[in-house]
């Protein structure tokens, strides 16, 4: 069964893009609904267009050009295409644009997001202007023995094996860097190129080509608005949905439901001991497992070291044994700390301590991490505080703050471990199991 996380991946997989190519796949099979081809050319330019414009607004570059190479690429299969001729220029400017397109897809891909500097400008713009000229002196080569003028309708286009074969493979590469990354533009320029083959599978001519690149163009617009959408509602550095997506998730919640407040044990001593950049990793890694929580829960980073997970439907019995799953789990993964890291002067205290009393333990565990040795492997917990909903608390914000209650008393009693707003629980941790 998948988890939330997985569930949400799927979704931003197939959403818009995968809808739109499926769209595009009915029109193509049963040319419904009935669009003039005027119509569908209007709709490419306009999509054209208002990706272009998003494009520069949001500042991404890598859209932009990507939008570019669908113009460039539809100019070139329009000149030569001779009415929807596959031999001579024709011939060679489908099979040109069928084996550039995908590169440039992947070269973008690969490429960082460096918004509209000079650098990235300039060089990209010198690449698509080399590849524009060869695929023109190639053409016009071509036709300098041109082929008959066909006078039947268009045809689909027998590309070369080997474009195929570039095609299926970048269309994998494209596939695997977004289960890597998560990003929505990976998962467009997969839609995008794929919805443009579609379209040099029809000829490059006649309403089916003309549907398909509006398709293509129209993918690569939408994944602005969805990138937005990810910024605004994501966290960037661990891509758990953020303290605003938690926030419209309590609007929804219906009673029966469990809250869950997971903090990280004395992150902000280990962050100033060894730096802000292993302070990320052990963010990330945190929520690497955080987003794989069982019993229906889905995580979310509301700030700094602190997130929350909702289990809608579920009382507090149903939970605590995936909460201390989780914690057991995250105290059993080992983080590799590469040497000369650590930064000698702590800046504060912990943020949930607040009894002098602990103050010893707490200095204990620092003096253990600061004599860590060079790349060793060091283990990260995390306290839990959960709370449920019921007939007389159902107010989500009574149930935050019941969690955060036995959060603090979970920190006050030892930290790594799991405490619920009923009641105390005494958990063993890993090195108590041992002994």
């Amino acid at each position: 069964m998948l988890n939330h996380r997985d569930k949400t991946m799927l979704k931003s997989l197939l959403l818009p893009g995968g809808v739109v190519f499926l769209v595009l796949a009915v029109f193509v099979s049963t040319q419904w609904p009935a669009l003039s081809l005027p119509a569908l050319v209007f709709a490419y330019y306009a999509s054209l267009i208002v990706g272009l414009l998003l494009a520069w607004r949001f500042h991404s570059s890598r859209v932009f050009f990507a939008l570019i190479v669908i113009f460039l690429s539809h100019q070139a299969v329009a000149h030569f295409s001779m009415g929807g001729s596959f031999s001579g220029s024709g011939r060679s400017a489908l099979q040109a644009v069928g084996l550039l397109l995908p590169l440039n897809f992947l070269a973008l891909s690969l490429m960082h997001e460096r918004g509209f500097t000079s650098s990235a400008v300039g060089t990209t713009s010198l690449v698509l202007f080399i590849e524009s000229v060869i695929v023109f002196v190639v053409g016009n080569t071509e036709a300098s023995h041109p082929a008959p003028r066909p006078h039947h309708s268009v045809t689909p286009a027998a590309m070369p094996a080997y474009i195929w074969a570039v095609f299926a493979t970048v269309l994998i590469i494209l596939l695997s860097r977004y289960f890597l990354f998560r990003k929505p533009v990976e998962s467009a320029l997969l839609w995008s190129q794929s919805a443009f083959f579609l379209g040099l599978h029809f000829g490059g001519a006649g309403r089916n080509a003309a549907a398909s690149f509006a398709a293509s163009a129209l993918i690569l617009a939408a994944s602005i608005v969805e990138t937005s959408y990810a910024l605004a509602y994501h966290d960037e550095l661990t891509s758990l949905p953020s303290r605003r997506a938690f926030n419209d998730a309590l609007l929804r919640l219906q009673a029966p439901y469990s809250i869950a407040v997971v903090d990280i044990d004395h992150f902000k001593r280990f962050n100033d001991t060894y730096g802000h950049d292993i302070g990320d990793e052990v963010l990330r890694l945190v929520a690497s497992k955080l987003a794989r929580v069982t019993g229906g829960g889905a995580a979310y980073r509301c700030g700094g070291e602190e997130f929350m997970i909702l289990f809608p439907g579920k009382i507090i019995s149903d939970v605590v044994d995936h909460l201390e799953r989780l914690r057991a789990t995250i105290e059993t993964s080992s983080f590799h700390m590469r040497g000369n890291d650590r930064r000698q002067t702590p800046r504060g205290p912990d943020r949930r301590t607040k009894r002098p009393r602990v103050r010893t333990q707490a200095g204990r565990a620092i003096r253990q991490l600061a004599q860590a040795p060079e790349s060793s492997d060091l283990s990260v917990t995390v306290s839990i505080g959960v709370a449920a909903s019921g007939t007389a608390e159902s107010d989500p914000d009574r149930v935050i703050k019941a969690a955060d209650t036995a959060l603090y008393r979970a920190k006050h009693a030892g930290r790594n471990r799991v405490e619920t707003a009923t009641s105390p629980r005494r958990i063993r941790t890993k090195t108590e199991e041992i002994a």
